[in-house]
């Protein structure tokens, strides 16, 4: 069975693009939030295997919403999606609870070295 993916970021485009890769992959991507607070209850409806979580969104940004998944769920594997320069962010969302980070815009190579890793070790 395919392992199964959410993305978030408020940027549809960015969502678009990583589905893309993600799906040419094998991986099925089971939901997309456009924020935070979205994340968090869809996380708790599909229990993915993994997320990617933008960090800059509205209503709740990324690092608060992986605090609130490994609230939920301490075992949750959460990839941050950050811009150029936004390297305290990153830190501060790996110290909330996130296992790596990608960053945007996003490079194929990357984005599947970090998922292949995480997902298939």
């Amino acid at each position: 069975m395919a392992k199964r993916i959410m993305i978030v970021d408020d940027a549809a485009v960015m969502r678009m693009m990583l589905k893309n890769i993600l799906q040419s992959m094998g991986y099925e991507v089971v939901a997309e939030a456009t924020n935070g607070k979205e994340a968090v209850q869809k996380y708790q409806e599909c229990h993915p295997d993994l997320v990617t979580m933008d960090i800059t969104m509205p209503e709740m940004d990324g690092i608060q919403a992986v605090r609130a998944i490994r609230a939920l769920d301490p075992k949750a594997k959460i990839v941050m999606c950050s811009a150029m320069g936004q390297k305290a962010l990153v830190l501060e969302a790996i110290e909330a609870g996130a296992c790596n980070f990608i960053v945007k815009p996003f490079n194929d190579t990357k984005v599947r070295e970090v998922i292949k890793q995480l997902l298939e070790g």
